[in-house]
């Protein structure tokens, strides 16, 4: 069943819940990214809210949220300083969101489809796990670190586990009671008895974590030992009128288009948040429960697009973000509805009920997000991957260590560098088909060459046939070769000069360099050929 086929209706009832909990997700990270950042607050608001609102409606994914990241939070922080002022950076961001789109168009989307799933999977795991690690000291009441991160080196000077320390310092009784009491509520509405209560199905439990974590939040204010203190809740900017909502917007410095220095700023916010957000729609893809798959270069052109209109109004640079996305999917969403409906509510929230919003606890959400990355790293997938063999367990693992304890983009760098290894080395064993009882008879050697044959099996070749004996008989078989690179062809034309002074009777079937025509395109023809042949047909009738 394909969700987007179903009536609006039925999916709203799926979408409606998911956005609301993405919005509680989201609000917090917004902030958290954009301190970070060394941003003003609501620069990470307003890139939440064009994320889901201008994102989420040009984009083909259905489940994707997008947003300010984690991963561009030191780029942000380091051209805020060089460039001397905001206003000036929003124009690099409007620049980069330019060159996203010049990016789709000219189709850069394929390179997301180059990844392995090892990879990817790897990536998954990694983000879960260090989800999980990130959010224990916000649950226990130490929030040093700010919401959303995801380096192992923090800007407090610490790193991911010295804070597992540090936080044993400042622990607060009262997050740490919201925690337990959220976490057992998240685990009651897991189990199986609880989906089967019509009730239960419509209040989602990270809600019902959410409305109890202010309710405790008010009545531990009368509690000294409990009380929350201002760290430990969320905080939004809270405008003092209309007007001063307004306000908070902020425009680019246009005058600084001509600088060098914002050109480039803006190249690198454009590669970086590509590369990022092509990873993420992988990751999105491969979580989907109907498995649909995102046209790449759309999500490029919606990312673009996004990103000119947040520069334009003084917003963060947007990307498609694995957290929000996750917790969408997690939550039940269906289609993009989710993701706009999440920016809406984001919109109306920061405008309408700031204060209230920051009455939520962080420990409710790192209760919620616990969840989160449970579900992205589960046990059974670890097995899944070993049981798959080195060559996609190795990778997977690298990949996850990696993003431990580098970051994200570093970690996912090694894996695929790993992966690479890999797949040349497995190329390199297996240039021609050879079993022993079939292609050893009657001493005769026959090599049946692979259907591809590149330069990457040149030495494997070349030490193959150096190996064979004089006088021997030999049949290279290229018959079921599709390709086979100069390199390679080059070889074999020498063994044959070399094999008659060897004394070896040697037979080449089919040794001509062959041509490789684009296979999708005559798919395309095919389908686009045989589309018309139908209608013509139909008219006919």
């Amino acid at each position: 069943m394909n969700p987007e086929k179903n009536d609006f209706l039925n999916n709203l009832k799926h979408d409606l819940p998911a956005s609301i909990i993405v919005f509680l997700v989201a609000v917090p990270l917004c902030l958290g990214i954009a301190l970070a950042s060394g941003a003003p607050l609501f620069s990470g608001i307003i890139a939440g809210v064009v994320g889901g609102i201008v994102a989420g409606a040009l984009s083909g994914s259905q489940l994707g949220v997008s947003g300010p990241a984690a991963g561009l939070a030191v780029i942000v922080l380091t051209a805020i300083q060089e460039l001397g002022a905001f206003d000036i950076f929003l124009m690099a961001v409007v620049i980069g969101g330019i060159f996203q789109l010049l990016l789709g168009f000219a189709k850069a989307g394929i390179i997301g489809y180059y990844f392995p799933s090892s990879v990817i999977k790897g990536m998954l795991s990694g983000i879960g796990i260090i989800i999980i690690l990130k959010q224990i000291p916000h649950a226990v009441g130490y929030d040093k670190d700010y919401e959303g991160s995801l380096s192992f080196n923090q800007p407090d000077g610490h790193n991911t586990f010295s804070e597992l320390f540090y936080m044993f310092d400042a622990m607060s009784m009262g997050a740490i009671a919201i925690t337990a009491i959220s976490m057992l509520i998240l685990i009651l509405w897991e189990q199986s008895f609880m989906k089967k209560i019509k009730l239960f199905q419509l209040v989602q439990g990270p809600l019902v974590v959410v409305g109890l974590g202010i309710v405790l939040n008010l009545i531990f204010q009368n509690i000294p030992a409990l009380a929350l203190t201002a760290e430990q809740v969320v905080k939004i900017p809270v405008p003092d009128s209309i007007n001063g909502f307004f306000n908070q917007f902020t425009f680019p410095d246009f005058g600084s288009i001509s600088s060098p220095t914002v050109w480039i700023t803006g190249i690198t916010i454009a590669v970086v948040a590509s590369l990022e957000t092509l990873l993420c729609l992988e990751a999105t893809d491969k979580l989907d429960p109907f498995k649909r798959v995102t046209p790449a270069n759309q999500e490029l052109k919606a990312q673009g697009v996004a990103n000119i209109v947040s520069g334009l109004i003084g917003g963060l640079p947007i990307t498609q973000v694995i957290v929000r996305s996750s917790t969408n999917i997690q939550s039940g969403g269906r289609t993009k509805m989710s993701a706009i409906i999440h920016g809406v509510i984001l919109l109306l929230s920061a405008m309408a009920i700031p204060t209230l919003l920051n009455l939520i606890p962080l420990a409710s959400l790192a209760a919620i997000l616990f969840l989160v990355g449970y579900k992205l790293a589960k046990p059974v997938l670890f097995k899944q991957m070993y049981a798959l063999g080195k060559s996609h367990f190795v990778p997977f693992m690298v990949t996850i260590l990696g993003i431990v304890f580098t970051d994200l983009l570093m970690g996912i760098g090694m894996g695929l560098a790993v992966a690479i290894f890999y797949v040349l080395y497995n190329n390199y064993k297996k240039p021609f088909l050879f079993e022993k009882n079939t292609h050893m008879k009657d001493g005769v050697l026959r090599l049946e060459l692979a259907e591809d044959v590149t330069f990457i099996n040149k030495a494997s070749i070349q030490r193959t046939l150096s190996q064979i004996p004089d006088g021997a008989k030999v049949i290279i078989d290229a018959s079921k070769s599709i390709n086979i690179d100069y390199d390679v062809i080059e070889i074999i034309d020498e063994f044959e000069i070399n094999a008659k002074h060897r004394d070896i009777d040697l037979t080449i079937i089919e040794r001509k360099r062959k041509g490789v025509n684009n296979q999708t395109k005559e798919v395309q023809h095919a389908f686009a050929n045989n589309l018309l042949t139908i209608k013509e047909k139909t008219v006919s009738v």
